[in-house]
Formats: structure tokens, C-alpha cells, sequence
């Protein structure tokens, strides 16, 4: 069994969305530490200008915050300044003329005009638009519920072992630098680095040039169904480096 974990996003770019499709059980890591600047509140789509950012506006806490205890902002509930209004018109007037807006606006309507207390509970409510409509089955375990020890390779050990895998599918970001392939090969555990390739597809506002690293629904809002098949085709492997 191949496991994959990541902190929740908010509307997972289609690496994320890769490393989940190529595993069996994917593990959101929404214990760990909550990081400013980070993609777990915000995330990019395309304007007539460029890449910019939709926000969730998150209440003032203690730096030692794990993700699971962050609180949205929703001070300007009902004005026309609050976080979901802005986000519901970016998207209806970037993307409203986009091939496929029609097909995945009311799950999208759906989402911002529900009220949303706690951010994990709005990145998991994406995730799951996201597997839905990419057709991606593999499950999701919350590391909250796992009760993992340790940390960096201890913690990845811990949950290997947690959800019974023997193999541990690892991104090319901050883990690259910590992991300890060996101390996991010595827990007979393997380790399987991912390769995505970021692919290209027509996109709104071609004079602007081609935008990559994008929240997943520019992807689908341009291209529909044929998403899936764009995002994780079969030219997309995995680098194993077994003990």
C-alpha cells in the first residue's frame, strides 16, 4: 500500500491533486503547525492581469496553531467586502465566459455561500470537490485521528504504520530535505519520490500568457472533463528508491 500526506489546502494546485490520485490512502496532515504565507488559506487563479491571490481571512491565534484549530474571519459577513463574495464574483467574472463554468458553478456556489467556521472544514470541503471531479477515489485519513508521534522521519514512520503502508510516495518540496530514506528503508518502509510535470492547456486571457501552480479550478473551468486525463496522463511516473 502506497501512502501520501500534505497539509490541507485551499484549492490544491494539480501537483497536490497528483501526489493524491497516485496513492492509495492520502493523509491530510491537519495537526501540524499552521504556516503564514502558506498555501492553507490562500491559493492563485487567473485574472485578465495575471496570476492573484483568493484569501480566507483567518482569526488572530498563537503561532504554535496546528491547522485543525485555525478560525476563518468572518467579521464581514453580508458586506460586499467579505471574503466569499469577493471570491464568488473574481471567479464569475474571470472564469463566466470559461468552456465549462456552467457545468461546476453551483458546487461552487454552493460552497461560498455556506457559512465556514473553521478552515480545515472548507480545505476538505475543496479536496473533496476536487477528487469528485476529477473522479480521484483514493481515501482520506486526517492525521488528528491517528494520534502519530515524533517528527520529520519518526512522524512519516509513524504513519506509515498507522494505516498499515510499506510504501511512502514523498513530494520533491521541504520533505526532500529532512526525510531519512534509510531510517524508513531499516522500518521496512519504502520510499517513492513523486514526479509531476505541470502541463499546459488553454487557459482565459491567452495574451496574458500561460499561468502554472494555479488553484486546481482553472484547469476544469477551462478544460471540464478532459481535466483528469490532462493533469495525471500516463506519461507521469514514480522514482522508487527501494530498500
Amino acid at each position: 500500500m502506497i501512502v501520501a500526506a500534505h497539509q490541507p489546502h485551499y484549492l490544491p494546485w494539480l501537483g497536490y491533486l497528483d501526489k493524491l490520485a497516485k496513492a492509495d490512502v492520502f493523509v491530510v496532515m491537519d495537526d501540524l503547525q499552521y504556516e503564514a504565507q502558506n498555501f492553507q488559506n490562500r491559493q492563485r487563479v487567473k485574472l485578465d492581469r495575471g496570476p492573484a491571490w483568493l484569501t480566507v481571512p483567518l482569526l488572530g491565534g498563537a503561532q504554535a496553531d496546528r491547522i485543525v484549530d485555525k478560525r476563518i474571519d468572518n467579521a464581514g459577513r453580508g458586506g460586499r467586502h467579505h471574503w466569499q463574495h469577493r471570491a464568488r464574483r473574481t471567479l464569475e467574472v474571470h472564469y463566466g465566459a470559461a468552456p465549462h463554468f456552467a457545468r461546476y458553478a453551483p458546487d461552487l456556489e454552493d460552497v461560498y455561500v455556506r457559512r465556514w467556521d473553521w478552515l480545515v472544514d472548507l480545505d476538505l470541503t475543496m479536496l473533496d470537490l476536487a477528487r469528485r471531479w476529477f473522479g480521484i477515489t483514493v481515501p482520506i485519513v486526517r492525521a488528528s485521528s491517528l494520534d502519530l508521534g515524533g517528527a520529520k522521519t519518526d512522524r512519516i514512520r509513524s504513519m506509515c504504520e498507522a494505516v498499515g503502508a510499506r510504501t511512502y510516495l514523498s513530494g520533491r518540496g521541504g520533505s526532500h530535505g529532512y526525510l531519512d530514506v534509510d531510517a524508513l528503508a531499516r522500518a521496512g518502509i519504502a520510499t517513492v519520490w513523486q514526479e509531476f510535470r505541470h502541463p499546459t492547456y488553454a487557459q482565459r486571457y491567452p495574451g496574458a500568457g500561460f499561468a502554472s501552480h494555479l488553484g486546481f479550478v482553472d484547469l476544469l473551468l477551462n478544460c471540464g472533463p478532459d481535466g483528469g486525463a490532462i493533469a495525471f496522463g500516463s506519461h507521469q511516473t514514480l522514482n522508487r528508491s527501494l530498500p
